[in-house]
Protein backbone atom coordinates (compact mmCIF):
# COMPACT_ATOMS: atom_id res chain seq x y z
CA UNK A 1 0.00 0.00 0.00
CA UNK A 2 1.49 3.32 -0.97
CA UNK A 3 2.07 5.99 2.26
CA UNK A 4 -0.62 7.34 4.14
CA UNK A 5 1.02 10.90 4.40
CA UNK A 6 5.04 12.20 3.70
CA UNK A 7 7.39 11.55 6.86
CA UNK A 8 6.73 14.64 8.64
CA UNK A 9 10.63 15.60 9.93
CA UNK A 10 8.57 19.16 11.60
CA UNK A 11 7.95 16.94 14.45
CA UNK A 12 11.38 15.92 15.21
CA UNK A 13 12.72 19.55 14.38
CA UNK A 14 10.26 20.65 16.62
CA UNK A 15 11.75 18.90 19.87
CA UNK A 16 14.26 19.79 22.45
CA UNK A 17 17.52 18.23 21.25
CA UNK A 18 17.23 19.41 17.91
CA UNK A 19 16.40 23.28 19.41
CA UNK A 20 19.39 23.25 21.39
CA UNK A 21 21.66 22.35 18.55
CA UNK A 22 20.26 24.87 16.17
CA UNK A 23 20.88 27.46 18.19
CA UNK A 24 24.50 26.53 19.22
CA UNK A 25 25.70 25.88 15.45
CA UNK A 26 23.97 29.37 14.98
CA UNK A 27 26.19 31.24 17.33
CA UNK A 28 29.43 29.12 16.27
CA UNK A 29 28.59 29.98 13.00
CA UNK A 30 28.30 33.71 14.13
CA UNK A 31 31.45 33.60 16.23
CA UNK A 32 33.59 31.68 13.17
CA UNK A 33 32.72 34.81 10.83
CA UNK A 34 33.72 37.12 13.58
CA UNK A 35 36.85 35.66 14.05
CA UNK A 36 37.74 35.17 10.36
CA UNK A 37 36.90 38.72 10.16
CA UNK A 38 38.95 39.49 12.80
CA UNK A 39 42.29 37.63 11.33
CA UNK A 40 41.76 40.12 8.42
CA UNK A 41 41.66 43.27 9.49
CA UNK A 42 44.14 42.19 12.24
CA UNK A 43 47.49 43.95 12.38
CA UNK A 44 50.37 40.99 11.01
CA UNK A 45 52.88 42.41 12.92
CA UNK A 46 51.36 41.42 15.91
CA UNK A 47 51.89 37.50 15.32
CA UNK A 48 50.27 36.90 18.92
CA UNK A 49 47.12 38.52 18.16
CA UNK A 50 46.59 36.07 14.74
CA UNK A 51 47.55 32.83 16.22
CA UNK A 52 45.11 33.75 19.06
CA UNK A 53 42.20 34.50 16.44
CA UNK A 54 43.00 31.21 14.56
CA UNK A 55 43.19 28.86 17.43
CA UNK A 56 39.52 30.66 18.63
CA UNK A 57 38.57 30.15 14.78
CA UNK A 58 39.71 26.12 15.09
CA UNK A 59 38.28 25.89 18.10
CA UNK A 60 34.77 27.63 16.98
CA UNK A 61 35.06 25.21 13.68
CA UNK A 62 35.79 21.98 15.75
CA UNK A 63 32.77 22.62 18.35
CA UNK A 64 30.48 23.82 15.13
CA UNK A 65 31.51 20.03 13.57
CA UNK A 66 30.98 18.53 16.89
CA UNK A 67 27.44 19.94 17.27
CA UNK A 68 26.71 19.13 13.50
CA UNK A 69 27.90 15.69 13.95
CA UNK A 70 25.06 15.74 17.04
CA UNK A 71 22.16 17.21 15.46
CA UNK A 72 22.48 14.77 12.59
CA UNK A 73 23.04 12.02 14.57
CA UNK A 74 19.98 12.85 16.36
CA UNK A 75 17.86 13.90 13.76
CA UNK A 76 18.59 10.21 12.05
CA UNK A 77 17.56 8.61 15.13
CA UNK A 78 13.69 10.44 14.38
CA UNK A 79 13.35 9.53 11.46
CA UNK A 80 14.32 5.95 12.05
CA UNK A 81 11.90 5.44 15.58
CA UNK A 82 8.97 7.27 13.08
CA UNK A 83 9.51 5.35 9.92
CA UNK A 84 9.52 1.93 12.54
CA UNK A 85 6.82 3.78 13.72
CA UNK A 86 4.66 4.49 10.37
CA UNK A 87 5.46 1.19 9.88
CA UNK A 88 4.42 -0.09 12.40
CA UNK A 89 0.94 1.54 11.85
CA UNK A 90 0.23 0.50 8.39
CA UNK A 91 1.06 -3.26 9.43
CA UNK A 92 -1.71 -2.61 12.29
CA UNK A 93 -3.86 -0.86 9.65
CA UNK A 94 -3.47 -3.87 6.99
CA UNK A 95 -4.17 -6.32 10.03
CA UNK A 96 -7.51 -4.34 11.22
CA UNK A 97 -8.60 -3.28 7.18
CA UNK A 98 -8.24 -7.46 6.20
CA UNK A 99 -10.16 -8.62 9.16
CA UNK A 100 -13.41 -6.50 9.58
CA UNK A 101 -16.43 -7.69 7.23
CA UNK A 102 -16.80 -4.00 5.28
CA UNK A 103 -14.27 -3.56 2.64
CA UNK A 104 -12.16 -0.89 2.97
CA UNK A 105 -11.38 1.13 -0.23
CA UNK A 106 -8.84 4.40 -1.35
CA UNK A 107 -8.70 5.76 -4.38
CA UNK A 108 -6.68 8.56 -5.90
CA UNK A 109 -8.94 11.31 -6.86
CA UNK A 110 -6.65 12.59 -10.06
CA UNK A 111 -5.09 9.62 -11.79
CA UNK A 112 -8.70 7.96 -10.63
CA UNK A 113 -5.96 5.11 -9.42
CA UNK A 114 -6.66 2.44 -6.72
CA UNK A 115 -4.65 2.63 -3.99
CA UNK A 116 -5.92 0.46 -1.74
CA UNK A 117 -8.56 -2.29 -1.21
CA UNK A 118 -8.50 -5.21 1.60
CA UNK A 119 -9.62 -9.01 1.13
CA UNK A 120 -13.29 -8.39 2.29
CA UNK A 121 -13.77 -7.15 -1.95
CA UNK A 122 -13.58 -10.79 -2.65
CA UNK A 123 -15.65 -12.20 -0.43
CA UNK A 124 -18.41 -9.36 -1.43
CA UNK A 125 -18.34 -9.63 -5.34
CA UNK A 126 -16.61 -12.34 -5.98
CA UNK A 127 -13.61 -10.97 -8.17
CA UNK A 128 -10.39 -10.67 -6.73
CA UNK A 129 -8.75 -7.51 -4.65
CA UNK A 130 -5.96 -7.11 -7.61
CA UNK A 131 -8.54 -6.97 -10.37
CA UNK A 132 -9.71 -3.63 -8.54
CA UNK A 133 -6.35 -2.21 -7.89
CA UNK A 134 -5.38 -3.01 -11.36
CA UNK A 135 -8.58 -1.51 -12.79
CA UNK A 136 -11.47 0.20 -10.61
CA UNK A 137 -13.47 0.73 -13.32
CA UNK A 138 -14.38 -2.85 -13.29
CA UNK A 139 -16.03 -2.59 -10.05
CA UNK A 140 -18.89 -0.46 -12.06
CA UNK A 141 -19.46 -3.60 -14.38
CA UNK A 142 -20.87 -5.38 -11.25
CA UNK A 143 -23.50 -3.01 -10.53
CA UNK A 144 -26.58 -3.59 -11.63
CA UNK A 145 -28.13 -2.54 -14.93
CA UNK A 146 -31.10 -0.78 -13.34
CA UNK A 147 -29.00 1.03 -10.79
CA UNK A 148 -25.51 1.47 -12.78
CA UNK A 149 -26.43 5.13 -14.68
CA UNK A 150 -27.08 6.90 -11.65
CA UNK A 151 -24.07 5.23 -9.23
CA UNK A 152 -22.13 6.11 -11.68
CA UNK A 153 -23.19 9.84 -12.11
CA UNK A 154 -23.06 9.85 -8.19
CA UNK A 155 -19.82 8.69 -8.17
CA UNK A 156 -18.60 11.34 -10.35
CA UNK A 157 -20.18 13.88 -8.68
CA UNK A 158 -18.26 12.35 -5.25
CA UNK A 159 -14.63 12.58 -7.24
CA UNK A 160 -15.35 16.17 -7.21
CA UNK A 161 -17.34 16.96 -3.70
CA UNK A 162 -15.67 14.50 -1.66
CA UNK A 163 -18.77 12.49 -0.30
CA UNK A 164 -19.95 9.26 -1.78
CA UNK A 165 -23.15 7.77 0.04
CA UNK A 166 -25.84 5.55 -1.92
CA UNK A 167 -27.39 1.92 -1.45
CA UNK A 168 -27.49 -0.20 -4.47
CA UNK A 169 -27.24 -3.53 -6.17
CA UNK A 170 -24.37 -5.47 -7.58
CA UNK A 171 -24.34 -8.96 -9.45
CA UNK A 172 -22.01 -11.39 -8.65
CA UNK A 173 -20.12 -13.48 -11.27
CA UNK A 174 -22.55 -16.03 -10.87
CA UNK A 175 -25.19 -14.80 -11.02
CA UNK A 176 -26.33 -13.67 -7.64
CA UNK A 177 -27.66 -10.58 -6.90
CA UNK A 178 -26.37 -8.46 -3.54
CA UNK A 179 -27.60 -5.28 -2.10
CA UNK A 180 -24.41 -2.89 -1.15
CA UNK A 181 -23.92 0.50 1.08
CA UNK A 182 -21.40 2.40 -0.18
CA UNK A 183 -19.41 5.09 1.60
CA UNK A 184 -17.05 7.76 0.49
CA UNK A 185 -15.32 10.59 2.51
CA UNK A 186 -12.41 12.97 1.72
CA UNK A 187 -9.01 12.84 2.51
CA UNK A 188 -7.18 16.46 1.74
CA UNK A 189 -4.15 18.03 1.87
CA UNK A 190 -2.86 20.96 3.52
CA UNK A 191 -4.42 23.92 1.07
CA UNK A 192 -7.96 21.31 1.97
CA UNK A 193 -7.21 20.07 -1.45
CA UNK A 194 -9.37 16.82 -2.49
CA UNK A 195 -6.21 14.46 -2.76
CA UNK A 196 -7.69 11.24 -2.06
CA UNK A 197 -11.06 8.92 -1.38
CA UNK A 198 -11.60 6.80 0.71
CA UNK A 199 -14.52 4.50 1.83
CA UNK A 200 -16.20 1.44 3.01
CA UNK A 201 -18.53 -0.96 1.24
CA UNK A 202 -20.79 -3.03 3.33
CA UNK A 203 -23.23 -6.09 2.16
CA UNK A 204 -26.85 -5.35 3.18
CA UNK A 205 -28.25 -7.89 1.66
CA UNK A 206 -29.99 -9.31 4.90
CA UNK A 207 -30.70 -6.43 6.01
CA UNK A 208 -32.42 -5.42 2.41
CA UNK A 209 -34.09 -8.88 2.42
CA UNK A 210 -35.48 -7.81 6.73
CA UNK A 211 -36.58 -4.78 5.47
CA UNK A 212 -38.18 -6.10 2.18
CA UNK A 213 -40.31 -8.79 4.69
CA UNK A 214 -40.85 -6.01 6.97
CA UNK A 215 -42.82 -4.29 3.92
CA UNK A 216 -44.40 -7.49 2.79
CA UNK A 217 -45.79 -8.13 6.43
CA UNK A 218 -47.15 -4.69 6.59
CA UNK A 219 -48.72 -4.70 3.19
CA UNK A 220 -49.81 -7.92 3.72
CA UNK A 221 -51.68 -6.75 7.56
CA UNK A 222 -52.71 -3.86 5.95
CA UNK A 223 -54.13 -5.97 3.18
CA UNK A 224 -55.38 -8.25 5.78
CA UNK A 225 -56.96 -5.58 7.72
CA UNK A 226 -58.79 -3.85 4.45
CA UNK A 227 -59.92 -7.30 3.48
CA UNK A 228 -61.52 -7.81 6.96
CA UNK A 229 -63.15 -4.42 7.22
CA UNK A 230 -64.72 -4.95 3.67
CA UNK A 231 -66.45 -8.43 4.54
CA UNK A 232 -67.25 -6.84 7.60
CA UNK A 233 -69.07 -4.00 5.88
CA UNK A 234 -70.40 -6.61 3.32
CA UNK A 235 -71.99 -8.69 5.92
CA UNK A 236 -73.50 -6.36 7.89
CA UNK A 237 -75.13 -4.61 4.44
CA UNK A 238 -76.33 -8.27 3.60
CA UNK A 239 -78.41 -8.42 6.77
CA UNK A 240 -79.75 -4.61 6.45
CA UNK A 241 -81.97 -5.73 3.54
CA UNK A 242 -84.17 -9.61 3.16
CA UNK A 243 -85.27 -8.64 0.00
CA UNK A 244 -83.34 -10.69 -3.01
CA UNK A 245 -83.13 -8.01 -5.45
CA UNK A 246 -80.93 -5.63 -2.51
CA UNK A 247 -78.66 -8.70 -1.26
CA UNK A 248 -78.06 -9.19 -4.65
CA UNK A 249 -77.01 -6.28 -5.45
CA UNK A 250 -75.01 -5.80 -1.85
CA UNK A 251 -73.14 -9.52 -2.66
CA UNK A 252 -71.90 -8.30 -6.05
CA UNK A 253 -70.65 -4.42 -4.97
CA UNK A 254 -69.17 -6.02 -2.03
CA UNK A 255 -67.62 -8.52 -3.77
CA UNK A 256 -66.24 -5.66 -6.22
CA UNK A 257 -63.89 -4.61 -2.67
CA UNK A 258 -62.17 -7.75 -2.54
CA UNK A 259 -61.90 -9.38 -6.08
CA UNK A 260 -61.24 -6.94 -9.11
CA UNK A 261 -63.67 -8.31 -11.85
CA UNK A 262 -65.14 -7.29 -15.19
CA UNK A 263 -68.44 -9.68 -14.97
CA UNK A 264 -69.88 -11.46 -11.81
CA UNK A 265 -73.17 -13.66 -11.73
CA UNK A 266 -75.11 -15.22 -8.52
CA UNK A 267 -76.08 -18.57 -10.40
CA UNK A 268 -78.48 -21.22 -8.78
CA UNK A 269 -80.15 -24.17 -10.01
CA UNK A 270 -83.91 -23.53 -10.79
CA UNK A 271 -84.84 -27.12 -11.46
CA UNK A 272 -83.75 -30.19 -13.63
CA UNK A 273 -80.88 -28.94 -16.08
CA UNK A 274 -81.79 -25.37 -15.97
CA UNK A 275 -79.90 -22.80 -14.04
CA UNK A 276 -80.73 -18.94 -12.77
CA UNK A 277 -78.59 -15.96 -13.31
CA UNK A 278 -80.55 -14.68 -10.14
CA UNK A 279 -77.90 -11.40 -9.91
CA UNK A 280 -75.36 -9.39 -11.91
CA UNK A 281 -73.00 -6.71 -12.06
CA UNK A 282 -70.82 -5.86 -15.00
CA UNK A 283 -67.45 -3.38 -14.16
CA UNK A 284 -66.57 -1.92 -17.38
CA UNK A 285 -62.65 -2.02 -16.95
CA UNK A 286 -62.12 -2.22 -20.60
CA UNK A 287 -63.94 -0.69 -23.97
CA UNK A 288 -65.37 -3.94 -24.92
CA UNK A 289 -69.10 -4.46 -23.67
CA UNK A 290 -70.36 -7.45 -21.59
CA UNK A 291 -72.72 -9.64 -23.69
CA UNK A 292 -76.69 -9.60 -22.52
CA UNK A 293 -77.16 -12.18 -19.81
CA UNK A 294 -78.67 -15.35 -20.34
CA UNK A 295 -80.80 -15.80 -17.80
CA UNK A 296 -81.20 -18.88 -18.03
CA UNK A 297 -78.57 -21.59 -18.39
CA UNK A 298 -79.03 -25.34 -19.43
CA UNK A 299 -76.22 -27.62 -18.21
CA UNK A 300 -76.60 -30.16 -20.74
CA UNK A 301 -75.22 -27.90 -23.00
CA UNK A 302 -72.16 -26.57 -21.04
CA UNK A 303 -70.23 -29.44 -19.58
CA UNK A 304 -68.28 -26.95 -17.63
CA UNK A 305 -71.40 -25.99 -15.06
CA UNK A 306 -72.22 -29.44 -15.00
CA UNK A 307 -68.77 -30.51 -13.70
CA UNK A 308 -68.33 -27.32 -11.10
CA UNK A 309 -72.06 -28.06 -9.64
CA UNK A 310 -71.36 -32.21 -9.58
CA UNK A 311 -67.86 -31.22 -7.53
CA UNK A 312 -69.60 -27.86 -5.68
CA UNK A 313 -65.72 -26.30 -5.36
CA UNK A 314 -63.82 -23.45 -5.78
CA UNK A 315 -62.13 -23.72 -9.46
CA UNK A 316 -59.80 -21.05 -11.03
CA UNK A 317 -59.65 -20.36 -14.59
CA UNK A 318 -56.33 -18.51 -15.52
CA UNK A 319 -56.66 -18.46 -19.25
CA UNK A 320 -59.85 -19.71 -20.61
CA UNK A 321 -58.72 -20.47 -23.64
CA UNK A 322 -57.09 -23.28 -22.15
CA UNK A 323 -60.48 -24.71 -21.00
CA UNK A 324 -62.27 -26.88 -23.62
CA UNK A 325 -66.04 -26.56 -22.29
CA UNK A 326 -65.14 -22.54 -22.05
CA UNK A 327 -66.75 -22.40 -25.67
CA UNK A 328 -70.37 -23.57 -24.35
CA UNK A 329 -70.35 -21.52 -21.32
CA UNK A 330 -72.59 -19.12 -22.96
CA UNK A 331 -72.54 -15.36 -22.06
CA UNK A 332 -69.13 -15.81 -20.55
CA UNK A 333 -66.91 -15.99 -23.94
CA UNK A 334 -65.44 -12.47 -23.70
CA UNK A 335 -63.97 -13.30 -20.04
CA UNK A 336 -60.35 -14.57 -20.29
CA UNK A 337 -59.62 -15.56 -16.69
CA UNK A 338 -62.84 -16.84 -14.34
CA UNK A 339 -63.48 -17.96 -11.23
CA UNK A 340 -66.08 -19.85 -9.23
CA UNK A 341 -66.74 -20.26 -5.19
CA UNK A 342 -70.04 -22.78 -4.07
CA UNK A 343 -72.50 -20.74 -2.27
CA UNK A 344 -73.94 -23.42 0.93
CA UNK A 345 -75.82 -22.48 3.75
CA UNK A 346 -76.40 -24.97 6.33
CA UNK A 347 -75.06 -27.87 4.04
CA UNK A 348 -77.79 -26.98 0.90
CA UNK A 349 -75.89 -26.18 -1.84
CA UNK A 350 -77.35 -22.83 -3.26
CA UNK A 351 -75.68 -22.10 -6.32
CA UNK A 352 -71.94 -20.55 -7.08
CA UNK A 353 -70.55 -17.24 -7.61
CA UNK A 354 -69.35 -17.04 -11.07
CA UNK A 355 -66.55 -14.25 -11.20
CA UNK A 356 -64.31 -13.24 -14.59
CA UNK A 357 -62.18 -10.70 -16.26
CA UNK A 358 -61.36 -9.55 -19.61
CA UNK A 359 -57.81 -9.97 -18.40
CA UNK A 360 -55.82 -13.17 -18.76
CA UNK A 361 -54.38 -14.70 -15.47
CA UNK A 362 -55.86 -11.64 -13.87
CA UNK A 363 -57.43 -14.46 -11.14
CA UNK A 364 -55.66 -16.23 -8.95
CA UNK A 365 -55.70 -18.48 -5.67
CA UNK A 366 -55.69 -15.51 -3.55
CA UNK A 367 -59.04 -14.16 -5.26
CA UNK A 368 -60.36 -17.49 -4.75
CA UNK A 369 -59.91 -17.20 -0.71
CA UNK A 370 -61.07 -13.87 -0.81
CA UNK A 371 -64.61 -14.75 -1.84
CA UNK A 372 -64.80 -18.29 -0.54
CA UNK A 373 -64.89 -15.75 2.62
CA UNK A 374 -67.77 -13.80 0.71
CA UNK A 375 -69.45 -16.29 0.16
CA UNK A 376 -69.83 -17.87 3.79
CA UNK A 377 -72.10 -14.75 4.57
CA UNK A 378 -73.31 -14.25 1.07
CA UNK A 379 -74.67 -17.76 0.91
CA UNK A 380 -76.79 -17.10 4.04
CA UNK A 381 -77.86 -13.80 2.90
CA UNK A 382 -79.42 -15.81 0.17
CA UNK A 383 -81.28 -18.48 2.08
CA UNK A 384 -82.41 -15.60 4.14
CA UNK A 385 -84.04 -13.59 1.12
CA UNK A 386 -85.66 -16.78 0.11
CA UNK A 387 -86.97 -17.38 3.47
CA UNK A 388 -88.37 -14.25 3.95
CA UNK A 389 -89.63 -14.14 -0.05
CA UNK A 390 -91.53 -17.14 1.22
CA UNK A 391 -92.80 -15.64 4.51
CA UNK A 392 -93.93 -12.65 2.34
CA UNK A 393 -95.88 -15.31 0.26
CA UNK A 394 -97.34 -16.75 3.38
CA UNK A 395 -98.09 -13.74 5.12
CA UNK A 396 -99.85 -12.77 1.75
CA UNK A 397 -101.46 -15.64 1.71
CA UNK A 398 -102.44 -15.52 5.37
CA UNK A 399 -103.76 -11.90 5.45
CA UNK A 400 -106.25 -13.14 2.29
CA UNK A 401 -107.63 -16.34 4.49
CA UNK A 402 -108.17 -13.65 7.38
CA UNK A 403 -109.88 -11.00 5.46
CA UNK A 404 -112.13 -14.54 4.12
CA UNK A 405 -112.67 -15.50 7.15
CA UNK A 406 -113.71 -12.40 8.40
CA UNK A 407 -116.07 -11.91 5.78
CA UNK A 408 -117.45 -15.33 5.99
CA UNK A 409 -118.00 -14.48 9.78
CA UNK A 410 -119.51 -11.35 9.19
CA UNK A 411 -121.91 -13.23 6.47
CA UNK A 412 -122.35 -15.65 9.43
CA UNK A 413 -123.25 -13.28 11.96
CA UNK A 414 -125.95 -11.66 9.65
CA UNK A 415 -126.97 -14.90 8.50
CA UNK A 416 -127.42 -16.10 11.82
CA UNK A 417 -129.51 -12.95 12.89
CA UNK A 418 -131.58 -13.57 9.69
CA UNK A 419 -131.84 -17.34 10.82
CA UNK A 420 -132.84 -15.85 14.15
CA UNK A 421 -135.68 -13.61 13.08
CA UNK A 422 -136.86 -16.33 10.97
CA UNK A 423 -136.73 -18.99 13.79
CA UNK A 424 -138.76 -16.09 15.96
CA UNK A 425 -141.49 -15.70 13.40
CA UNK A 426 -141.77 -19.52 12.54
CA UNK A 427 -142.10 -20.02 16.10
CA UNK A 428 -144.79 -17.37 16.45
CA UNK A 429 -146.58 -19.07 13.48
CA UNK A 430 -146.24 -22.39 14.68
CA UNK A 431 -147.43 -22.53 17.88
CA UNK A 432 -150.80 -19.50 16.91
CA UNK A 433 -151.66 -21.96 14.31
CA UNK A 434 -155.27 -23.55 14.38
CA UNK A 435 -153.54 -26.42 12.76
CA UNK A 436 -152.39 -29.51 14.48
CA UNK A 437 -148.28 -29.11 13.71
CA UNK A 438 -145.89 -31.40 14.98
CA UNK A 439 -141.42 -31.90 14.38
CA UNK A 440 -140.26 -35.17 14.35
CA UNK A 441 -136.84 -36.80 13.71
CA UNK A 442 -136.55 -37.90 9.85
CA UNK A 443 -135.67 -41.79 10.50
CA UNK A 444 -137.00 -42.46 14.24
CA UNK A 445 -140.08 -40.14 14.05
CA UNK A 446 -139.44 -38.71 17.64
CA UNK A 447 -141.29 -35.76 18.47
CA UNK A 448 -139.37 -32.42 18.37
CA UNK A 449 -141.90 -29.92 19.27
CA UNK A 450 -146.01 -29.79 19.23
CA UNK A 451 -148.08 -26.89 18.85
CA UNK A 452 -151.29 -26.35 21.46
CA UNK A 453 -153.42 -27.54 18.56
CA UNK A 454 -151.78 -30.88 17.86
CA UNK A 455 -152.58 -31.12 21.60
CA UNK A 456 -156.17 -30.58 21.91
CA UNK A 457 -156.28 -32.29 18.35
CA UNK A 458 -154.84 -35.81 19.82
CA UNK A 459 -154.85 -35.41 23.17
CA UNK A 460 -151.51 -35.68 24.69
CA UNK A 461 -149.47 -33.15 26.37
CA UNK A 462 -146.31 -31.59 25.24
CA UNK A 463 -144.94 -33.30 27.95
CA UNK A 464 -146.14 -36.49 27.15
CA UNK A 465 -145.08 -36.41 23.16
CA UNK A 466 -141.65 -34.76 23.50
CA UNK A 467 -139.06 -37.28 23.53
CA UNK A 468 -141.46 -40.21 22.53
CA UNK A 469 -141.61 -41.61 18.86
CA UNK A 470 -145.16 -42.21 16.56
CA UNK A 471 -144.38 -45.80 17.48
CA UNK A 472 -144.64 -45.38 20.53
CA UNK A 473 -147.81 -43.56 21.24
CA UNK A 474 -148.96 -45.95 17.85
CA UNK A 475 -150.14 -41.94 16.34
CA UNK A 476 -149.89 -44.03 12.84
CA UNK A 477 -152.83 -46.71 12.55
CA UNK A 478 -150.95 -48.29 9.68
CA UNK A 479 -147.06 -47.47 10.40
CA UNK A 480 -146.64 -48.21 6.02
CA UNK A 481 -148.17 -45.00 5.26
CA UNK A 482 -145.47 -43.18 7.46
CA UNK A 483 -142.77 -45.52 5.25
CA UNK A 484 -144.75 -44.21 2.39
CA UNK A 485 -144.40 -40.66 2.81
CA UNK A 486 -140.89 -41.18 3.87
CA UNK A 487 -140.05 -42.69 0.26
CA UNK A 488 -142.00 -39.65 -1.19
CA UNK A 489 -139.55 -36.88 0.06
CA UNK A 490 -136.83 -38.81 -0.26
CA UNK A 491 -137.64 -38.80 -4.43
CA UNK A 492 -137.92 -35.20 -3.93
CA UNK A 493 -141.58 -35.23 -5.29
CA UNK A 494 -144.00 -33.11 -3.25
CA UNK A 495 -146.80 -34.52 -0.81
CA UNK A 496 -149.99 -32.98 -1.06
CA UNK A 497 -153.63 -34.19 -0.43
CA UNK A 498 -152.39 -37.57 1.40
CA UNK A 499 -154.87 -39.32 3.85
CA UNK A 500 -153.54 -41.78 5.93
Amino acid sequence: MDRVGPLRTEAVLARFPYRVGSRALTVLMAASAALFFAILVANLQRPSVILSLVIALAACVGAFGFALTRVSSQLHREQTVTRSALQASEEEFRQVAGNIQEVFWMIDVSSRRALYVNESYEAMTGRTSKSFLKNPSSFLDLIHLDDRRYVVKTFDDATRVGRFDERFRITRPDGEIRWVWVRGFPDRDSEGNLKRLLGTALDITGQKQAEEQVAANLALAKSAWAEEEALRKATLSLTQDLHMDKVMATLLRSLADVVPYTCARVIVPEGGPHWLALGERVIPESSQPCPQVPWTLVDDKCGLIRRIAKEKRSVVISDTKQEPDWPSFTGHKHLRSWLSVPLIASGDYLGFLSVGHVEANRLTQEHIRRAELLAIPAAVAIENARLYARSEIFASELTKRLTDLQAAESALLRAEGGRRVSEDRFQRVFHASPVPFSITTYREGKFVEVNAAFECRYGYSREDLLGRTVNDLRIWEDPSDRAYLLTRLEEGGPIRNVIT
